[in-house]
């Protein structure tokens, strides 16, 4: 490997060798995270920061739509008990030190080379670095639209992997902490086109780790049964339409996908909305 090389991957290690110390140190006493491994230091940070942000986000989320009701019509019928979030929550506890493997993973894919990431903004100027965001999350959007039907349409990973999330199938069997509650292969799944997309097209180191940690705040929003009514945002409307039906929106971000691929059904009240949004 040339200098220039080793110069350019040494800049991936020292920005992660930042981040493991900037969370660790303050969770943790030194001595038990320094003598780490680095590539252990990385999932330990990984792990307690996808800790904190599904506490932190779940609570306030479910404090302000339960609880607050501030701007929110939510049917006292459809407020899913505790019993129901702490079983969700017991679920994705089990689950979350394997879905942290996997940026642990990526960051040593990136680290040795392997991938299309960057480290410094100055490689490419700023419009290329939002074509290559906007050309990534497409990406990620069609692999996880298809990676998620799959889980459906093929009996035995539903059966085995699919079905530990699609208990929660009513309204009151769904809340924000059921967001991340999934057998740990089925998250891990629904979460590789992050890292599938690192091999296409090039992506700043920061945005990559951003865009996946944004997952775990994503997917607690959508499980809220409130309908955000953005379009063509794929809210919780939609999401709560999936776990009634189990043959529709399939989506991520958007509804796009649903809408091309033909598996779109829209919330009642959005219907002559959407319509004409489309027919423009």
């Amino acid at each position: 490997m040339s200098a220039t090389g080793y110069d350019y991957l040494t800049e991936f290690v020292e920005e992660t060798t930042f981040y493991n110390r900037m969370v660790l140190s303050h969770l943790l006493p030194a001595n038990y995270w320094e003598p780490l491994p680095h590539f252990l230091q990385t999932w330990l940070r990984n792990y307690l920061a996808g800790n904190l942000l599904y506490f932190i986000s779940a609570f306030l989320w479910c404090f302000y739509i339960y609880y607050l009701k501030l701007n929110v019509y939510f049917p006292k019928d459809s407020i899913p008990t505790r019993k129901a979030m702490i079983l969700q929550i017991y679920v994705a506890m089990k689950a979350m030190p394997w879905y942290t493997l996997l940026p642990a993973i990526s960051e040593y894919m990136i680290e040795h080379g392997w991938t299309k990431c960057y480290s410094t903004l100055d490689q490419f100027n700023w419009f290329l670095c939002f074509v290559y965001i906007a050309v990534y999350l497409v990406l990620v959007e069609f692999m996880v639209y298809w990676v998620h039907k799959e889980l459906h349409d093929i009996k035995f990973l539903y059966n085995h992997l699919h079905v530990t999330h699609h208990i929660y199938n009513k309204q009151n069997t769904l809340s924000p902490f059921a967001g991340l509650a999934f057998h740990p292969l089925d998250g891990i799944l629904q979460a590789v086109p992050h890292v599938i997309a690192l091999f296409i097209v090039p992506i700043h180191l920061i945005t990559h780790l951003s865009l996946l940690f944004l997952e775990g705040i994503w997917t607690a929003s959508i499980h809220d049964c409130i309908h955000g009514n953005v379009w063509p945002i794929m809210g919780a409307g939609y999401h709560t339409i999936h776990h009634t039906t189990y043959k529709h929106n399939y989506g991520h971000y958007t509804i796009w996908m649903d809408w091309m691929f033909g598996s779109l059904r829209v919330p009642l009240a959005e219907e002559d909305s959407f319509n004409k949004k489309k027919a423009k």
